[in-house]
């Protein structure tokens, strides 16, 4: 009988081994690394997402400077999405708008060098510290039609785990890597506050931040942007493991589930992405870092306590209806006057 026992046992687990493809690690990995068409799906996913980046960065542009509170463009009275009137500000299409009449179409552009490089470092060291951590992609799931139950979640949990580390991972190496960039390039975008001329490249940049900050400078704003995304990280995993192991069936549901906990969570971070983009330009020599223009913060802590007191800390989470805050601060106040509701 125990004999019978191990051999069910023994088969049991082969069903749950060969619900998985063999191709996230181990031999056929390495084989498959090898493989054209492998190869030419991840190029052009590399090369989709450098389009892609490209393409949005005059919107991603408008967004930062909304971030570091700088409105241009007087509101107008109008009507928020559920109805209320109140002042709004241009949406995100609006004020690349302006920012083309004013530096005109490659001036939509600027940072965007810096960005790429720091998106590239990123995404390539943190998958290559990954993997030399041991911390490897899951086996994609083959077929579980014959899963039972409880083999069903053991899958999911193994899956659930082996992800959160190595996201975990991936996500903090490639924030810290790509810091420094990612400084760089939000500097750029902010000098068309100021119309400065202090960030006109990579090298230039990162002599001027060397020789003004030092190392510190190059990491400027980046404990609330780690906050922020391994929060999205951890939160969102968290929560789309819990309800597809007690709710939630199907692969394509479970995937559409990912994305909408991200979502969520991202949301409910985003204030600290405005925080980091603050404390990035914060106390630099660009006037859109300085008083009168923006508040002397001592940390992000105070930043963000600050900006959460003039209910400013969820400055551009809104890309179509932006309503101004109904606490205005002088900051928010100094580019043009508001009109008056009538």
């Amino acid at each position: 009988m125990e004999e019978l026992r191990q051999v069910l046992r023994d088969q049991d687990r082969e069903n749950v081994q060969s619900a998985f493809y063999i191709g996230g690690s181990g031999g056929e990995r390495d084989a498959g690394s090898s493989d054209p068409e492998w190869q030419i799906t991840q190029d052009m996913q590399f090369l989709l997402r450098v389009a892609c980046t490209t393409a949005l960065y005059p919107l991603e542009y408008a967004k930062t400077l909304i971030q570091i509170g700088y409105e241009p463009i007087a509101p107008r009275p109008g009507r928020t999405l559920f109805g209320e009137r109140r002042l709004m500000l241009p949406n995100v299409f609006q004020y690349a708008g302006y920012i083309k009449s004013v530096d005109g179409f490659f001036g939509c552009f600027r940072g965007l060098s810096a960005r790429l490089v720091g998106n590239f470092l990123s995404s390539y060291y943190g998958g290559v510290l990954a993997d030399r951590l041991g911390y490897l992609e899951p086996p994609k799931r083959k077929d579980t039609g014959r899963l039972s139950y409880n083999d069903d979640r053991h899958l999911l949990k193994m899956e659930f785990v082996m992800n959160l580390k190595r996201n975990l991972v991936v996500h903090s190496t490639g924030v810290v890597i790509s810091q420094p960039f990612y400084v760089i390039s939000i500097r750029m975008m902010a000098q068309f506050v100021g119309r400065e001329r202090i960030y006109t490249g990579l090298v230039a940049s990162i002599k001027e931040i060397w020789k003004t900050e030092g190392v510190a400078g190059f990491f400027s704003g980046l404990i609330p942007r780690l906050v922020c995304d391994l929060g999205c990280v951890l939160i969102g995993s968290t929560l789309t493991y819990l309800l597809s192991a007690t709710i939630v069936e199907g692969e394509s549901s479970r995937n559409n589930l990912n994305t909408l906990s991200h979502f969520t969570v991202s949301s409910l971070l985003y204030p600290y992405h405005v925080v980091s983009t603050c404390m990035i330009v914060n106390g630099s020599r660009l006037k859109a870092g300085n008083l009168p223009l923006m508040d002397n913060y001592i940390n992000w802590k105070d930043c963000y306590a600050k900006l959460r007191a003039t209910n400013e800390h969820k400055r551009g989470s809104s890309l179509f209806f932006r309503a101004v805050p109904k606490a205005i601060t002088k900051a928010s106040n100094i580019f043009a006057p508001y009109p008056e509701m009538k």
